[in-house]
């Protein structure tokens, strides 16, 4: 599966799935592999006897099978320079001596395979323990108990990508763009983007606070959310204008319900032969590519939509279909710092083909693709395997989409409900 986007609150993310069974299959294996050494000899490695040191030591039955094993499978996956063996002289070190005994052994199985993931260090490339992978899988359907927030890591610090309409994070006064310095007396630094979410994450009714530092603002400040059930309206539209001539199309994700959504909209907003059209991604963190991609293909006729880079001289390109059913419509797209993702990859492809005048503030600028591979025991393994490019060849990660008529959204307006970015756009498509 493929993913546009980070780890996700609100939809988590990503979000952006495609079904593949990708080259990260001999990873799987490997992983499938070490499962398989900790079952086959668990009992001589924990319990034996002696210390581990550079004397060698009788060796039971099970510990010469596993390392037998074991070496067959560093010969496959793993260069010369790394000898796996010192993987379970940790293991023995940690299960015979730490104080805090006993020691859950998948727990630190399940670590151990997340240590392996975070070296990379990649904030987008995560493994999931069973249970964690779960709630991901809810969170994509669009409905799941928490504070409504996509979270990301920018800048070396954890960052809330985008609160969703009408959720707890919204209602609060979470901002995209916020730094999260701690969850409740949690301090934030350094820390893993899946510890992140578990910690915001929680029961319907109960409390979580954050204290964030938000631009402008000379310290942080404390916000307390209550968590409550969040379910995704993907799409919302209405006409409007002062002649309500013009469609205002509103979508906060792109999961499993946009596009059955989006369409509908669009069938009825063309019954009445709208003078223009505003589609609102601000805030939108992403979801899945291929819904992306046909929201985009509403505008865009037989042409790339996003490039998919895996390296220097390797690419795919995604085109749309001959289905632009709103190629004549005058469209004005509005963006801010939330739309991240998906909304990155429609945005650019409209502004790239001239489809769309671009209305709000530069994007977060997330354009990595994650592809998900679900393991045997309900685990998963989300790793970043290329970047998006727009279809002029533009890179969105880290630089994201700049707006053409730069509107910024001021504390002021947003505490007397004021929307000039909306504003213009109308006044633009009622001339």
């Amino acid at each position: 599966m493929k993913f546009l986007f980070k780890k996700n609150l609100s939809q988590i993310d990503e979000r952006e799935i495609k079904t593949k069974y990708s080259i990260f299959k001999r990873y799987t294996a490997f992983y499938l592999a070490t499962l398989l050494v900790i079952s086959s000899f668990i009992g001589g490695l924990l319990i034996g006897q002696g210390r581990v040191s550079d004397l060698k030591e009788p060796e039971s039955k099970e510990k010469t099978q596993a390392k037998v094993l074991n070496k067959e499978v560093q010969k496959e996956y793993l260069s010369q320079d790394v000898d796996f063996d010192l993987f379970w002289d940790v293991w023995k070190l940690v299960k015979e001596k730490y104080y805090g005994q006993p020691v859950n052994e998948v727990k630190l199985f399940y670590g151990s395979i997340a240590g392996i993931v975070a070296a990379l260090e990649d904030p987008y490339s995560v493994f999931l323990d069973p249970e964690t992978a779960q709630k991901f899988s809810q969170e994509l359907s669009g409905s799941f108990e928490g504070i409504g927030a996509e979270i990301g890591i920018k800048d070396e610090r954890l960052t809330i990508i985008a609160p969703l309409p009408d959720t707890p994070a919204e209602k609060s006064g979470l901002k995209a763009g916020d730094k999260v310095y701690k969850i409740d007396d949690f301090d934030t630094a350094n820390i893993f983007l899946e510890l992140a979410v578990n910690l915001i994450r929680g029961k319907k009714g109960t409390q979580v606070r954050l204290t964030i530092m938000r631009e402008g603002l000379k310290e942080p400040i404390e916000i307390a959310i209550t968590r409550d059930t969040i379910v995704i309206e993907a799409v919302k539209w209405e006409m409007v204008g002062k002649k309500r001539d013009i469609a205002y199309i509103k979508i906060s994700t792109f999961n499993e319900n946009t596009e059955p959504n989006f369409n509908k909209a669009i069938e009825e907003i063309l019954t009445l032969n709208p003078k223009g059209l505003i589609l609102d991604l601000r805030n939108n963190p992403g979801g899945f590519l291929d819904v992306a991609i046909k929201v985009a293909d509403k505008w865009i006729k037989n042409q790339v939509v996003v490039v998919e880079k895996f390296g220097e001289d390797q690419s795919q390109e995604f085109r749309a279909t001959n289905n632009a059913v709103l190629e004549d419509i005058k469209t004005i797209v509005l963006v801010n710092k939330g739309s991240a993702s998906g909304s990155e990859i429609v945005t650019g492809a409209l502004q790239d083909w001239q489809k769309a005048t671009i209305i709000g503030e530069k994007t977060f600028g997330k354009g990595s693709v994650q592809d998900f591979e679900r393991l045997k025991d309900g685990s998963a393994v989300k790793l970043t395997i290329a970047q998006w490019l727009t279809p002029k060849g533009r890179l969105i990660n880290e630089e994201g989409i700049t707006p053409d008529i730069e509107i910024k959204l001021t504390e002021e307006d947003f505490n007397s409900d004021k929307d000039p970015q909306l504003g213009k756009a109308i006044e633009l498509l009622s001339d």
